[in-house]
């Protein structure tokens, strides 16, 4: 569990639930270091930004009714990503899940401590979650919704919230932790500007690519500046794809599908980039012996320093096709 402390969450001494502690000790064990879980927070962020088809990135830019909507594609995807653990909720149809054979219901909120309960699910598990994109952060537990652990009044859909007592009772999985980052929403003001300005697809992807270097961006970022079909072919190098195009400055655009692409960067001292990642790197031409080098087309290449010159273009990557068996 993250040591970070979620705002405004209270602490206490956790009744005992054996059901309660099964289900958190099947999640632990299916995802000790909450990696699963936040890949399925961050496609779940960008499925409903729809970024290929709107530009969207950012939950401000969303409806009202979009917004609400998060919840159930978070059930949904989650149920997707952990089959391992959730089952179907059997014989309960008004409940989310099963869960070693204990039915849970998945409640999300943006606002920690916002979730709402409807009589369904009173005196049920709850698989409660919260995250905030533009902080990177979420965090997951759980808690049962006994009536010690709920406020008495309750809005004309006759659901309930955790009191006080209910919020210091969830058994925290992770609290306040990172996010996948959402790239175009790390951006200072004037670099998003300027990434943003170009009026095609193609300038977009090109100009994120050479202001922002030895960072891993996902194929989401991608599509919600390109707008196109074909999103990914805005990086290839075929002459009018940013790798193209960069290589003339002095940069290499690996790719995290590619073991060879992943080499070099590690070769130049950068973290690879995962699989559907690119990562942008300017590099200059060096002497062989120097540390953090890589060998491309027969010479030996460093990273760039700040404000340090490219004196030619680099060198293309290795190749990525396969052999073709005769």
């Amino acid at each position: 569990m993250s040591e970070a402390f979620l705002p405004d969450m209270p602490f206490g001494e956790l009744d005992p639930d054996p059901a309660r502690d099964e289900v958190v000790a099947a999640f632990m064990a299916a995802d000790p270091d909450g990696k699963r879980t936040a890949r399925v927070i961050r496609s779940t962020f960008d499925q409903l930004y729809d970024g290929q088809h709107t530009g969207r990135y950012r939950w401000e830019q969303l409806y009202k009714t979009e917004k609400t909507h998060f919840g159930t594609l978070l059930e949904i995807n989650l149920r997707r990503a952990f089959d391992d653990v959730i089952d179907d909720a059997g014989d309960s149809d008004l409940l989310d899940y099963q869960i070693r054979g204990h039915d849970v219901d998945c409640k999300y909120s943006q606002r920690p401590g916002g979730w709402m309960l409807p009589p369904e699910c009173f005196d049920q598990l709850l698989l409660v979650a919260t995250a905030d994109d533009q902080r990177g952060t979420w965090s997951l537990g759980v808690v049962r919704a006994i009536d010690d652990n709920r406020n008495q009044g309750k809005n004309r859909d006759s659901k309930a919230s955790l009191n006080v007592r209910g919020r210091s009772q969830i058994a925290w999985l992770h609290i306040e932790s990172s996010l996948p980052p959402n790239i175009l929403l790390g951006l200072d003001p004037a670099t998003l500007q300027a990434v943003l300005s170009p009026k095609t697809g193609q300038g977009r992807v090109t100009e994120l690519l050479r202001r922002v270097t030895q960072r891993s961006i996902g194929r989401n970022t991608i599509a919600t500046l390109a707008q196109q079909d074909d999103y990914m072919a805005r990086i290839r190098d075929n002459g009018h794809g940013a790798r193209a195009v960069l290589r003339k400055e002095g940069y290499v655009i690996p790719g995290g599908d590619y073991e060879a692409h992943r080499s070099v960067a590690r070769q130049l001292g950068v973290a690879p980039p995962g699989p559907g990642e690119v990562v942008s790197l300017r590099i200059v031409p060096v002497d062989h012996g120097e540390a953090w080098t890589t060998e491309l087309d027969g010479r030996s290449w460093r990273l760039a320093k700040e404000g340090e010159a490219c004196p030619e273009p680099a060198p293309k990557l290795p190749t990525t096709r396969r052999p073709r068996l005769d």
